[in-house]
Formats: structure tokens, C-alpha cells, sequence
């Protein structure tokens, strides 16, 4: 006879078995398999002979057991546990989730958060795990990589809930990266919509000009109806079209008659509701697009598809902004003012900040109460009104500066080796050997400020430097070049008229006097690293 474990016996032809009696009785059949019961009714159960009760059965087993098997007593009911109700645990937590936030030096940090958790309150989280010098200007990107496409988290998001529609098998990831130009249209709007491409159907209140028009739309949380040429991909084709589109707040359209904008002839394309807008990293490889400045619209809800994205591709940096940025208040319009007024109230409680408290008018507290005086008179100081008297009057400084400090240099007792020429390698804004191409997309990613700046190798010009400068949604290059006077090594970029001993004296120069360049030195562009 052959049993198997359990309340089942398994009897096969030829065995035997024995019954109440004591019997042996031969089983006879063919091929038959027979589950016979081992017992009919629950026997007594002798406390010499202790009973082996397993306890690691699965839900699904002792629901099985329980209906169809009769139960078997304990037999020490002396040293049982009294029984624990499933209710009466302790529910397993589901306040936080974890997240992986990459830096731009491609280490990632994991994260627990709230699941209502917002951008805004990630990058304070990250603010302080990272030791950040400031806490302003930080941004959480959602970045495609192998799609090429990045798109900046608005500050109220919620980042699980962004999460919750990529795709499990792609590659998308959360970045942490410096962003001064997300709220930049507010202070500046005329440089961001500029007046050719606002369209006349929004300006409803005659008598008022373009600027006031943008001025008071932003103040109410809205934007002007934008209107222009874009190019677009075509779908299953690699051609590019020229077509005239118009953007509302009721939605995206398209005339498919030149720039015709009667309604027969426009088309609706897209509704801002359900749209996210990206910006497109080197989509001339990846699309073919005609030029740099291209950007996509996809639905937000939906994994990233290639054949969901709406390739567009724009003249300029300054027409990509301007649309980029209208999809953007279109969308969520009063929310992003919200947004805006809760991150200026949160620069000007940390007046400690590097980059120094942040105005309505983006000009810093230091910058600002900054003024040109003229002490050569007997009476005392005066302010100087006239603009050009006080460019003069700066130009002076900046060469009496010059001198101070190069008869400071000049002293017998000073100590050439406090500050070595190599100090520039150390700095934040300092990016070494990079192209003139990086350059120009390490300050696109951190945000087409002005001020926004970099200095680099050059790569042309054997011992000579280059300063990056963003001014006015551009990126502009300056010479840095080495020369000798008096036998001492300076730098400069105006040919020897402001001479300087290293180049964190050149910068700290021109963060307070803007010289030959078109703005004063503001934002260091510099690598995040978690």
C-alpha cells in the first residue's frame, strides 16, 4: 500500500489497505486511481502521540481544508496563542513612495515621497539632501531620452501622478536641474511675445498698445492669442511643411489657406487641456527637423508613442519660447501666476541666497540699490541722473579700479601663490575644454536668462578663454585673452584697456560693472550633481 501526506490516501491496483477490522482487503480494478478518505468521522486523538500542525499554509489552503476536511483538535491547547484577528493588524504603509532623481552628472538619488507630493516640494527635498548653496531656481525636468525630449515640471504637479503615465519599458526620467527662465515671461513679457506675432482678433480693448495688452493679460493669469508660421513633420513622411497656425485658449488650429484665419478655413488641431509641450533635444538627428529650435505637443494622459508626437519647428529661439511658453499659461493659466507670486514670496525670505533675493523686476537686491554717485565736487556726493553720464562714470571706475589693483599686484610683500591663475578651475561656472555648441546648450537648459553666463577653454585660440553670456534669448561668445604688461601675466577682453590677474577677477568684475558686455554677470551656469 502507498500513501500520500494528508487527509487523502492514494490507492492504486494491487494495494492494499486496512480496513476497521484489522483486515487486509486487496483492491482490485484496472487503471483507476481511488482517493479513499483515511477517516470517516474525527478519531480520538491520543496525547502520547502529539500532532504535527503546520503553520505556513496559504490563504487558499486553509480555505480548502476548512470546508472539506474536518477539523482536527489541538492537542496542547495549554500552549496555544490566543487568535489574532487579520483586522487587528497593523495596515502596511503606503504613505511614501520611493522615486529615482537623476542630476546632469548622470548619478541618480532615490527619494521617498508623499503621494500628493509636488514638483516644488521634490526639489526642496532634493534642496537639502543635496546641500544646495540656494533654494530657488530649481526645477524637476521629465526628460525622453531616446525620444530627445524634455519638458520642465510645473511647479504644482504632482510627480507620482506624471509618473503614472510612462511607459513601464521606456527609459523616462526625472532630472533635477537649475531653471531661471520658468517664470522669466513675467518679468519681461514684451521679450518673450514679441508684437508681430500676437493676433489682432485678441486685442479687443482699442487704444492699447501691444505691451500694456501682454502686461495686463499676464496680471490675469492668461495670454495673448499667438499667431505664426511653423513648420510641421508630416505623418509617415519625412518632409517638412510650412503651415500658418493660431493659438487660443479654446485650442490649437491651423489655416489650410495661407494665413487665412476666417473660420472656414482653420482646422482645429489639438485641445490645450490635454496637452503637454516639450521641448526637442538635437532634432535634426532624431526628426530631420529643418532647424535647432524644435519643440512637440503630445497628450498627457498617454505614454509617449512616436505617433502621437507633433513635431513643430519654429525660425528662432524667440518664436520656440513664445509658443512654447503661451502653451504653458494657455493651459494652466491662473495656477502658474499662483506659482509665480509663491516663488517670489519664498525668494525674498531667504535674502541669504547666492544669486541674491530675486525682485519684480529680476533685478537682485544688491543690483538694485546700486546708483551713480560723483564725489569730485565740495558739497559732498550726488546721484547721477543722466544715463550717459552714468555710463561715463562707470567706465572710470572700472579703469580706476583696474589700476588700484594692478598696483596692488605690483607690491614687493604680496603673496603670489594666495591666488594662483589656476582658481578658475575650481569654480562653479568654469566647464573646461567644452565646444561652443555645449556652451550654448548647457545655458539653454538652465533657462535663456540675461546674465546667464560660463567660461570655457577655447578651442580655437591656444592659452585664451571664452565667456558665454545670454543676453536677450541668445547666447553670445566673448574673447578672453592673455597679455603681458610689466612683466606680469593679466587677462582681458576689451585689448589691454581692463587688465585682470585671473578670471575670478574678471567675473567678480563684471557682476558689479557690466564694461564691454551688454549685461552684468548674473547667473552662473553650473552642473548639478546628487
Amino acid at each position: 500500500m502507498m500513501e500520500v501526506a494528508g487527509p487523502w490516501t492514494e490507492v492504486f491496483e494491487g494495494s492494499e489497505r486496512t480496513d476497521a477490522s484489522g483486515r487486509a482487503e486487496t483492491l482490485l480494478g484496472s487503471s483507476t486511481l481511488t482517493l479513499a478518505p483515511l477517516v470517516a468521522d474525527p478519531p480520538s486523538v491520543r496525547r502520547s502521540q502529539p500532532i504535527l500542525i503546520t503553520s505556513n499554509r496559504t490563504k487558499g489552503e486553509e480555505s480548502f481544508s476548512s470546508s472539506s476536511v474536518p477539523s482536527i483538535p489541538n492537542p496542547f491547547p495549554e500552549l496555544s496563542s490566543p487568535p489574532v484577528l487579520i483586522s487587528s493588524l497593523p495596515p502596511q504603509s503606503n504613505d511614501k513612495h520611493l522615486i529615482k532623481v537623476y542630476g546632469e552628472d548622470s548619478h541618480s538619488r532615490s527619494v521617498w515621497v508623499a503621494p500628493r507630493a509636488t514638483a516644488r516640494e521634490v526639489c526642496h527635498m532634493l534642496v537639502q539632501t543635496a546641500h544646495c548653496s540656494d533654494q530657488e531656481n530649481w526645477a524637476l525636468l521629465e526628460l525622453h531620452p531616446a525620444l530627445g525630449l524634455e519638458r520642465c515640471l510645473e511647479d504644482h504637479e504632482v510627480v507620482l501622478q506624471v509618473q503614472a503615465t510612462w511607459s513601464l519599458k521606456g527609459d523616462t526620467r526625472l532630472v533635477f536641474r537649475k531653471n531661471y527662465a520658468k517664470y522669466e515671461f513675467f518679468r519681461k513679457p514684451t521679450l518673450f511675445f514679441p508684437e508681430c506675432m500676437i493676433s489682432d482678433s485678441a486685442d479687443v480693448s482699442k487704444g492699447m498698445t501691444s505691451s500694456e495688452l501682454i502686461q495686463d493679460l499676464l496680471k490675469s493669469g492668461t495670454c495673448p492669442e499667438i499667431q505664426g508660421f511653423l513648420q510641421v513633420k508630416e505623418s509617415s513622411r519625412k518632409s517638412w511643411k510650412k503651415v500658418y497656425f493660431f493659438l487660443r485658449r479654446s485650442g490649437l488650429y491651423c489655416s489650410n489657406k495661407g494665413s487665412s484665419k476666417e473660420p472656414r478655413h482653420l482646422q482645429y488641431v489639438a485641445d490645450l487641456e490635454d496637452l503637454n509641450v516639450y521641448t526637442v533635444v538635437n532634432g535634426r538627428k532624431l526628426y530631420g527637423a529643418p532647424l535647432d529650435f524644435t519643440f512637440c505637443i503630445k497628450p498627457s494622459r498617454n505614454p509617449v508613442r512616436t505617433q502621437d508626437l507633433r513635431i513643430l519647428c519654429a525660425d528662432n529661439e524667440q518664436t520656440r519660447t513664445c509658443w512654447t511658453s503661451a502653451f504653458r499659461l494657455f493651459k494652466y493659466g491662473k495656477q502658474l501666476q499662483c506659482n509665480y507670486q509663491l516663488s517670489k514670496s519664498a525668494a525674498k525670505l531667504k535674502p541669504q541666497s547666492r544669486e541674491g533675493t530675486r525682485l519684480t523686476d529680476g533685478k537682485s537686491k544688491s543690483e538694485a540699490s546700486l546708483v551713480a554717485m560723483d564725489f569730485s565736487g565740495k558739497a559732498g556726493g550726488r546721484v547721477i541722473q543722466n544715463p550717459t553720464e552714468a555710463q561715463s562714470a562707470e567706465r572710470e571706475e572700472g579703469q580706476a579700479w583696474r589700476r588700484r589693483e594692478a598696483l596692488r599686484c605690483s607690491l614687493p610683500n604680496l603673496n603670489s601663490g594666495a591666488r594662483p591663475t589656476s582658481i578658475h578651475k575650481s569654480q562653479p561656472w568654469f566647464h573646461g575644454g567644452v565646444s561652443r555648441k555645449e556652451a550654448q546648450r548647457l545655458i539653454e537648459k538652465q533657462g535663456l536668462v540675461d546674465g546667464m553666463f560660463l567660461i570655457r577653454e577655447s578651442q580655437q585660440h591656444a592659452q585664451c578663454f571664452v565667456l558665454s553670456l545670454c543676453y536677450k534669448l541668445k547666447t553670445k561668445h566673448y574673447l578672453v585673452i592673455p597679455c603681458e604688461d610689466g612683466g606680469r601675466k593679466y587677462f582681458t577682453m576689451d585689448d589691454g584697456v581692463t587688465l585682470f590677474i585671473d578670471l575670478l577677477q574678471l567675473v567678480e568684475f563684471h557682476q558689479i560693472n557690466k564694461g564691454i558686455l551688454p549685461v552684468c554677470l548674473k547667473h552662473p551656469c553650473v552642473c548639478v550633481a546628487l
